[in-house]
């Protein structure tokens, strides 16, 4: 496709839902030829509204192409999630026919352009251009935001929480910024405990304050601690799922209050995690070397693999690695299929300082150190990654067909 000026402009990237797969079929070989839409994933059934967000916030592409004919409810709903996304991902409703009724459903929903077959190559081009003025505004320059690093274990116990806990603290110590600390573990989060605070407030306040956030609002959610700020995990467990969009808003407007948030969460499987993950610059895996936890670990790494996480989008770290243990760091990697940011050492009298004397943890101990030297990689991974939301489209992990 060619701008005024002449110039090829990028094909807009898309996610394609269509259950209907002659439907499907019939778009894809209409588009070979304006090339105005590039497909990058392709879903064959009308996933839920939490799956779908997830999908678009990893692959984060331009526009949403969904069938209408098969299930209008059904795709309704998930123009409705896409518009959810920050920033919103533009929907394009596909039917066989340019019916009336459906045109109408389908712009109440809230899509922004609607093709019909045979999806005439120009009718394709003008529905990109107006999709390209739409979206024109987003280009502008981006506010800096805060650079959100996610600690999730392989296996419950292996002592994700106390690293995310202390490595708040490092952050703090280290960059001498604004550092918020978040136990997104609504199941059985214990920071709150391990710190000594008794908050009134929890992440699921916060979640449920979502869409009317403000800096008077946040510093009542929040509890201090040592420098920084605890978002803490409810008193009560929570067994249900938590509203993703809610906690996507939470996520961005931490973002912009503080320039490091250190997400600790449940077990990696957790689909709470996987929304967590989703939203961070740096997700860290956390495993132990027993041969439980090593197998967990290599599991989770093929599930984020699965899920359409590029290699660079996570890391491991093991933690409580015992001298002489017998195993070396390119020996984990080939178990693991992926790159160990670090190994961190068992030093278990300086972790129980800090739990009984509720202190952070000092770079005199071993363990302190290498802490400190695993931050100061993801300090680096981050300035030369750039801030998230300022993101180009280049690299985007591909999700696998559902």
């Amino acid at each position: 496709m060619h701008g005024s000026a002449g110039a090829r402009e990028r094909a807009l990237t898309a996610v394609l839902v269509a259950p209907d797969r002659n439907l499907a079929e019939k778009f894809r070989s209409a588009a070979a030829e304006p090339k105005v839409f590039e497909i990058l994933s392709e879903i064959k059934e009308y996933p839920s509204a939490v799956t779908l967000e997830m999908r678009l916030r990893q692959i984060q592409p331009d526009v949403l192409l969904i069938d209408l004919a098969t299930d209008f409810d059904s795709a309704a709903a998930l123009i409705r999630a896409a518009a959810a996304v920050q920033p919103p991902i533009q929907a394009v409703g596909l039917h066989y026919r340019p019916d009336p009724e459906a045109v109408i459903r389908g712009f109440r929903a809230g899509a922004s352009e609607f093709l019909a077959a045979p999806f005439d190559a120009s009718a394709q081009r003008e529905a990109a251009a107006r999709i390209r003025r739409l979206k024109a505004p987003e280009t502008g320059p981006q506010e800096e935001a805060g650079t959100l690093v996610a600690f999730a274990p392989a296996k419950p116990g292996s002592g994700a929480s106390t690293l995310s806990t202390q490595a708040a603290f490092a952050l703090k110590r280290l960059t001498g910024r604004r550092v918020l600390l978040v136990d997104l573990d609504v199941l059985g989060g214990s920071i709150a405990f391990q710190l000594k605070l008794r908050p009134t407030y929890s992440v699921l306040d916060a979640i449920e304050r979502s869409s009317r956030l403000d800096p008077g609002t946040w510093s009542a959610l929040v509890a201090p601690a040592g420098g920084i700020d605890v978002l803490a995990a409810p008193d009560s467990p929570l067994a249900e799922e938590i509203d993703a969009s809610g906690l996507h808003d939470v996520l961005e407007y931490s973002r912009m209050m503080y320039d490091w948030v250190v997400i600790d969460t449940p077990s990696v499987f957790h689909p709470h995690s996987l929304l967590a993950l989703s939203e961070a610059d740096t997700a860290l895996l956390v495993s132990t070397a027993d041969l439980v936890s090593l197998h967990m670990a290599r599991r989770a790494v093929g599930l984020l693999t699965q899920l359409g996480y590029g290699r660079d989008r996570f890391q491991m770290v093991v933690n409580r690695l015992e001298r002489g243990a017998g195993l070396s760091v390119s020996d984990m990697e080939k178990i693991f299929g992926c790159s160990v940011l670090a190994t961190l050492p068992e030093d278990p009298q300086p972790v129980h300082r800090t739990v009984t004397r509720v202190e952070p943890l000092g770079a005199d101990c071993e363990l302190g150190k290498a802490l400190e030297q695993m931050l100061k990689k993801v300090q680096g991974m981050a300035a030369s990654a750039g801030r998230p939301k300022a993101a180009g489209t280049e690299g985007r992990p591909v999700a696998a067909e559902l």
